[in-house]
């Protein structure tokens, strides 16, 4: 099982003071719109998605059908077969996808500690 990309999802109190921030420790802008209260940032294999007013708790954050540099990979696990393989390892999922759909998707699930994980196929 692939999970695909992955990202820590923060939720930030203020956007721009959190990019000036995460700038200085080497991460560079890769995509969003800060106008819109997202951003993406790397630093070498190192994703964080800072989010303002969108959630009230950091996410870690997997994407499958992407690779670390979020382009689109030939072959992935569909996050609905992810589902039913979390499933049958008797894993609680808070969120389920919708088994009847195609493409864009995602699954929440909760770990032991009280971490919001998020599945979330873009395409």
């Amino acid at each position: 099982m692939e999970l695909g990309a992955f990202s820590i999802s923060l939720a930030v109190k203020d956007i721009h003071q959190s990019k000036e921030f995460y700038e200085k420790l080497g991460f560079t802008f890769k995509g969003g719109n800060i106008d819109q209260n997202w951003i993406v940032l790397k630093n070498g294999n190192a994703v964080i998605g800072l989010f303002q007013g969108m959630f009230e708790d950091n996410i870690i954050t997997f994407n499958p059908g992407w690779d670390g540099d979020a382009q689109n990979l030939s072959e992935f696990d569909d996050v609905r077969s992810i589902q039913e393989e979390l499933k049958s390892r008797g894993i609680t999922l808070t969120k389920e996808a919708d088994k009847t759909t195609t493409g864009p998707e995602y699954i929440t699930l909760t770990d032991p500690d009280g971490n919001n994980i998020l599945i979330d196929q873009h395409r």
